[in-house]
């Protein structure tokens, strides 16, 4: 009996991990077909599959015709971690025009999110190509474009010869960015009444300048097989090509409304700042507050977003960490990511505003300006937590936890033990105190005489400061250090972030990151920097370029502050 109850004990902690370790979705390897052409439906179980068997499809055929299904499961291993996912393949053929649905349906003990299919009429151009056995096609989204706008450039082979090798070639165009974006498509298509199997590949074009765009064709070359040729046996073949036709639009230049603010043409862009604390919007002085800017763009790629950035604060620092970029692809589009992290640390008690942030931005579905913008949001700032109150706990503490007094005075032998650990813990940190004090004062440039006030250092005081924190470990003391010399020559320095801005030399500003890295990044296995070294020649100054503002001046950031 006792072992049951153990069982059901661990079979009632397992389970939950075991509901949720299965998950399944659904996915179209297109949102958007032609009548006549192949969809593939993919439904996939991730996590634990076994026994799980091809869903109930019966809720498709209204409006599609189920050409065939596949099955295909895969299990790996990553950092001693198994994971295994299973996949069933549903090849659909639209059985009408219009916004076609694709139900929830039932999977492993879950339900499928529900899915839309897009399905336009047929090209009356195809019907006349349905006669060939092989041939091309070429589109271009948008029809209309502006300058840096992400463009969806698709290239369709169709055969229906038994093609056994070739390659699809684009030729480059002038002033304009042309890449692939995701895997080619492979698929089955109906033109002029005859089936051809569809080879389809996506590019990002993104035209550089305004005029007029000449896209060449396209070309295929190959061999194919004629099953009626005897020395196809012997695999002999024949070259078989194909070319797609050219294709031109007009390219509109930014409006000359713009201004000098960054050009931004996207289908969708959004700006967060997250991290903000939960109890109450409260912090303490010192305690860092870690932010993170978040930047998305749907139709641009990673690397024409603006960089993020913080202005100064009026009571805290703010120290930026490395901004992370990527872009990811959703279905033809780009999606460009920009991300960084901010620790601000409160200076001092009060209140603590982070200003808004806003960006403009051209929006190329509706063509109209937009605006994405982080409110400004207001911190209390508490004072840190001092000493003084858990020092007069600790001494209570013993009169309190005393015993009550007694006639009889205690024999001298009956000194409780506990005290004697206390003297000797007491005495060994004053040892210890005299001990580092008497490091400190043998140290190269201990003994010059201390400033009254940090206003009264020179600057050379202050680089000698510095290299002397640099030869130890402390990496608070390096930073306050560094940024005290820095401000003596250059007064707006506010943050280790302006100061690489202001450097020249590709030596110091890497020396900083890595500073940073060891204090804010979480990196505390980072390769120290001989920073002494770095810096033995002072600091290599950027020198302003013609019509910068003066370098006294802080800099300007990529987004408006209201």
């Amino acid at each position: 009996m006792f072992r049951r109850v153990i069982a059901a004990c661990w079979l009632a902690l397992l389970l939950p991990g075991l509901v949720h370790a299965t998950a399944v979705t659904a996915t179209l390897d297109r949102s958007s077909v032609q009548l006549g052409d192949t969809v593939t439906l993919s439904l996939q179980v991730s996590g634990s599959s076994s026994g799980v068997q091809m869903p109930d499809l019966q809720a498709l055929q209204q409006d599609f015709d189920i050409l065939g299904s596949s099955q295909n499961s895969s299990l790996s291993v990553v950092n001693g971690r198994t994971t295994s996912s299973l996949t069933f393949g549903v090849v659909l053929r639209p059985r009408h025009e219009g916004t076609l649905q694709i139900p929830a349906l039932s999977l492993a003990g879950g339900m499928t999110q529900p899915l839309q299919l897009v399905v336009a009429p047929p090209d009356p151009a195809a019907a006349a190509a349905g006669r060939k056995d092989l041939f091309m096609e070429a589109e271009l989204q948008p029809q209309q474009a502006w300058v840096g706008q992400q463009l969806s450039y698709v290239v369709r082979l169709f055969y229906a010869s038994n093609v056994t090798s070739g390659a699809i070639s684009t030729p480059p165009v002038a002033g304009v960015e042309l890449n692939q974006i995701g895997n080619d498509l492979s698929y089955d298509s109906v033109r002029g009444g005859r089936t051809y199997h569809v080879i389809e590949r996506r590019f990002a074009l993104i035209p550089q300048r305004a005029g007029q765009l000449e896209i060449p064709a396209a070309s295929f070359q190959g061999q194919a097989i004629d099953p009626n040729d005897p020395n196809s046996f012997f695999g002999a073949g024949s070259t078989v090509s194909a070319t797609a036709p050219p294709l031109s639009l007009e390219v509109q230049a930014a409006p000359a409304s713009w201004g000098g603010d960054a050009w931004l043409p996207a289908r969708a862009l959004s700006l967060t700042l997250d991290g903000w604390p939960a109890a109450q919007d409260k912090v303490r002085v010192g305690q860092p507050l870690n932010l993170t800017m978040d930047l998305q763009a749907t139709g641009l790629s990673f690397d024409t977003l603006p960089a993020l950035s913080m202005p100064a604060l009026d009571g805290a620092r703010v120290y930026p960490d490395q901004p992370v970029t990527s872009n990811r692809v959703d279905g033809r589009w780009l999606v460009g990511r920009r991300q960084q992290a901010f620790a601000i640390v409160p200076e001092r008690a009060g209140t603590l505003t982070i200003p808004a942030t806003t960006l403009k931005w051209w929006n190329v579905l509706t063509q109209q300006v937009e605006v994405a913008q982080i409110p400004a949001h207001s911190l209390t700032v508490l004072p840190a937590t001092g000493g003084a109150p858990a020092a007069a706990v600790s001494a209570a503490a013993p009169a309190s936890a005393a015993p009550p007094a007694s006639n009889t005075p205690p024999p001298a032998t009956a000194t409780p033990p506990w005290r004697w650990i206390a003297l000797s813990s007491m005495g060994l940190w004053l040892l210890s105190a005299l001990a580092w004090w008497l490091w400190r004062r043998r140290r190269p440039g201990a003994d010059a005489p201390h400033a009254p006030a940090a206003p009264a250092a020179t600057a050379r005081q202050l680089q000698l400061a510095f290299f002397a924190a640099a030869r130890g470990d402390d990496v608070p003391a390096q930073i306050r250090c560094l940024l005290a010399w820095a401000r003596a020559e250059r007064p707006s320095i506010q943050h280790l972030g302006e100061l690489v801005q202001a450097l020249d030399d590709a030596r110091q500003r890497a020396a900083i990151d890595t500073l940073q890295q060891r204090h804010y990044a979480a990196a505390p296995h980072a390769a120290a920097t001989d920073l002494a070294d770095v810096f033995k020649r002072g600091f290599s100054w950027r020198a302003p370029a013609s019509g910068d503002p003066a370098p006294d001046l802080p800099p300007l950031y990529p987004f408006k502050l209201h």
